[in-house]
């Protein structure tokens, strides 16, 4: 949908299995040296304009014979022949304003967006908290939810099924866990995705704005756990607008903007630069 026939590539290296790896989760993902992620000249282009043939004015007009021309797609590119390395250890936050890329980059190393040309290489087991809506089926319970959600992330029933109860504890969603999810608040659809998807320990994290629902008990709640989930994680990448957060989590910041990469560096040395740029006052 968002991609062409092109030559990009997403090749993802698990060292072990997944289901080893979650009865594992006890062992800190930050001790193995080996984790990476690897861009190379990366692009990927969305397509703009007209995409779809066969509009009502079209259908008439060919009724009396008559063809219009098939209108040519345009492509307008998110990420733009970006090279960058990431290596075990490392908490990057990338910031820009909307529709710099920051998102589509994240995705495109989660594997959700296809590449037009480049390749993104990730070794590690990786973890997203991008979509934490993903898998939900409304007219099902929230408990039936936890085992979709879970299977959605590749885990097993049985793997999900010795956490349930640690999950349904810190969702604290009381009567409402086994009561159809389209009687749930907003709020209460994030406190159940944030549970289940917060709830195994990956080798690599990929974040993009999960503080900015839930009320404040929950969003503290869910800070102390991002807390102790970026501690033990190898490598986290997290795209967010909150520059205290950023600063908080990360020890390295990337720019983006306009698909490409501004700059690459520390939280003390970006930020600045990046608030100096938005609002058109020169940094020293």
């Amino acid at each position: 949908m968002y991609g062409t026939k092109g030559k990009g590539k997403l090749k993802v290296v698990t060292p072990v299995e997944r289901s080893a790896a979650a009865d594992a989760s006890t062992m800190s993902a930050a001790n193995n040296p080996n984790l990476a992620i690897e861009i190379k000249g990366a692009t990927l282009q969305y397509p703009i304009g007209a995409f779809v043939r066969g509009s009502l004015k079209s259908g008439l007009f060919s009724l009396f014979g008559h063809k219009e021309k098939t209108p040519q797609v345009q492509f307008v590119d998110a990420i733009t022949n970006l090279d960058l390395s990431i290596k075990a250890g490392e908490r990057v936050g990338i910031i820009g304003s909307n529709g710099s890329g920051k998102s589509t980059l994240l995705r495109a190393m989660a594997g959700v967006y296809p590449l037009r040309s480049g390749s993104i290489s990730v070794s590690g087991q990786i973890g997203t908290l991008l979509d934490i809506s993903l898998g939900f089926e409304p007219e099902s319970t929230g408990r039936e939810n936890i085992y979709y959600r879970g299977m959605v992330m590749g885990y097993s029933r049985k793997q999900i099924a010795k956490v349930e109860s640690e999950i349904v504890d810190f969702a604290a969603l009381g009567e409402f866990i086994d009561l159809p999810m389209r009687t749930y608040s907003a709020g209460m659809y994030v406190r159940l995705g944030f549970a289940v998807s917060t709830q195994f320990q990956p080798d690599v994290l990929l974040i993009d704005e999960v503080f900015g629902a839930g009320d404040a008990n929950f969003a503290e709640r869910a800070r102390q756990r991002m807390s102790r989930i970026v501690e033990a994680a190898g490598i986290v990448v997290l795209v967010s607008h909150d520059m205290g957060l950023i600063s908080s989590f990360c020890n390295r910041v990337l720019w983006m903007d306009r698909g490409r990469l501004m700059a690459d560096g520390s939280p003390e040395t970006v930020i600045p630069r990046f608030l100096a740029a938005m609002t058109g006052v020169a940094s020293a």
